[in-house]
């Protein structure tokens, strides 16, 4: 299948092994030391992500091909999906009913950022979700990710805990190779809040 793209140099749909990707938005409350774009890097794979403008409902639809063709459809671009929550709720909506199998890709910034509980939304469509985690504190979080927004650590874990509540299968990540990042105190945390882990290593596309 040919890459939908906007514009021949930004990639809205992309294909890994066997599961397709929505790059929704380049946007984020978050600047995250280790976030590629924030280094001169804006490809994945030989995917360039950098959107000239940002995707609507029908282009993120077509993007995402047939949802039979692939294990599932993940919102995950060079950007935070939540950010642009109305469209990815109308896109996740649309796949649904086309059957697909979805995963969201987010830095559980949502509910800061909308200034309300939206993991109940997301959850009735999109039924697994990833956050990233990243570190066991917020002193290391706040380090790391450079939030825009005070409290977004705190936040991330009610959306954590509201996500799983609301039915959604969440799992939490961290990254081993960030200064001061304790993997298995992340691990205990997840535990903590009854969802899964999943360790990722520095500068390696899981």
């Amino acid at each position: 299948m040919s890459e939908v793209a906007l514009k021949p140099e930004e990639v809205v749909g992309y294909t890994i092994r066997n599961s397709r990707y929505l790059n929704v938005t380049n946007h984020c409350s978050l600047r995250c030391r280790f976030c590629p774009k924030f280094n001169g890097e804006w490809s994945v794979r030989d995917y360039n992500m950098r959107l000239s403008h940002a995707p609507t409902v029908e282009e993120l639809v077509e993007a995402a091909g047939n949802p039979a063709d692939y294990d599932e459809i993940v919102f995950c671009g060079m950007g935070e999906a939540t950010m642009r929550l109305d469209v990815l709720l109308e896109t996740a909506r649309r796949l649904r009913e086309k059957g697909a199998r979805l995963r969201l890709n987010t830095s559980g910034v949502a509910n800061i950022v909308h200034g309300r509980d939206v993991a109940p939304d997301l959850a009735r469509y999109i039924r697994s979700i990833s956050v990233s985690l990243n570190a066991q504190n917020e002193e290391i979080y706040n380090r790391h990710c450079r939030p825009g927004l005070p409290g977004t650590y705190d936040s991330m874990l009610e959306f954590i805990k509201s996500a799983r509540d609301a039915g959604a299968d969440v799992t939490v990540t961290a990254i081993d190779g960030l200064p001061g990042v304790d993997i298995a105190a992340c691990e205990a945390i997840a535990g903590e809040l009854g969802v899964k882990f999943r360790r990722r290593v520095l500068d390696e596309l899981a």
